[in-house]
């Protein structure tokens, strides 16, 4: 099966935000012979998150969670993905575009699998 694998940019959203604050890198990453029903996100900092597909595709449209992991449309053009663990809260946010191009990319690639 072929993994896709996509270079994103977002945000982290601190308490000590301000407006200049710079993107950093993102791999969005889905193995369907790994899970097919799971999308990874990894984070700098060897930070990686495993959470279902749907929950990040029922995001974009309202806001969603499942265990430790979060997902909310900000706004029409951002969505909100937090990340909950023993060591804190990471909330991240994406351009919705590059998630819904990453979404696309993962079903065609599960369709050609299924031909």
């Amino acid at each position: 099966m072929s993994v896709v694998e996509q270079y994103a940019r977002a945000h982290i959203v601190t308490d000590t935000q301000d407006d200049d604050r710079e993107a950093v890198p993102v791999v969005l990453r889905y193995d369907p012979d790994a899970d097919p029903r799971a999308v990874r996100v990894g984070l700098p900092g060897a930070h990686e998150w495993s959470f279902s597909r749907e929950l990040l595709e029922e995001g974009l449209r309202g806001p969603v969670g499942a265990g430790e992991v979060r997902v909310w449309p900000c706004g029409r053009v951002q969505a909100v993905v937090e990340f909950h663990s023993a060591g804190g809260v990471a909330v991240v946010q994406f351009e919705r575009k590059a998630l819904i191009r990453f979404l696309r990319r993962t079903y065609m690639a599960g369709a050609r699998v299924s031909s």
